[in-house]
């Protein structure tokens, strides 16, 4: 399992640089997905990006014996879950692949910080929950 993460982490690290060298882009998953969805000029590499987000996984399991998770939320609780990561995207200014991963690798002050929030609001809520269940 180390393998794989390594390997998969770096391939995400690889896919930022190319990005960035080939477009001039931040490989922030919320900006993509949004030049995807709602494009405002022709930008097919968004389509191609946002494809491979869901070709990848989509492999590994036709390829693999890797168990795909499992959620046992409603469409209710997707949506709304969805609906405030939209929100909160907008109002970080990115997502936390787009701060942390593209960044802090930039050396953005703001994405260290906006990372770090993540990070730490992420425990918080984690030790929380832990009281409760």
């Amino acid at each position: 399992m180390v393998i794989e993460s390594i390997l998969g982490g770096g391939l995400i690290g690889f896919a930022s640089i190319a990005l960035m060298a080939s477009q001039g882009r931040i490989a922030g998953i919320s900006s993509i997905a949004y030049r995807a969805i709602f494009p405002s000029a022709l930008e097919p590499w968004a389509l191609f990006f946002a494809g491979g987000l869901v070709i990848g996984p989509l492999l590994l399991l036709a390829t693999t014996d890797f168990a795909a998770p499992v959620f046992d939320g409603s469409w209710a609780s997707i949506l709304i879950g969805g609906f405030f990561v939209g929100v909160g995207t907008r109002l970080g200014s990115g997502c936390t692949s787009g701060h942390g991963v593209c960044g802090i690798g930039r050396g953005s002050a703001r994405s260290l910080i906006a990372t770090l929030t993540f990070m730490l609001v992420g425990m918080m809520t984690v030790f929380l929950l832990g009281l409760i269940t």
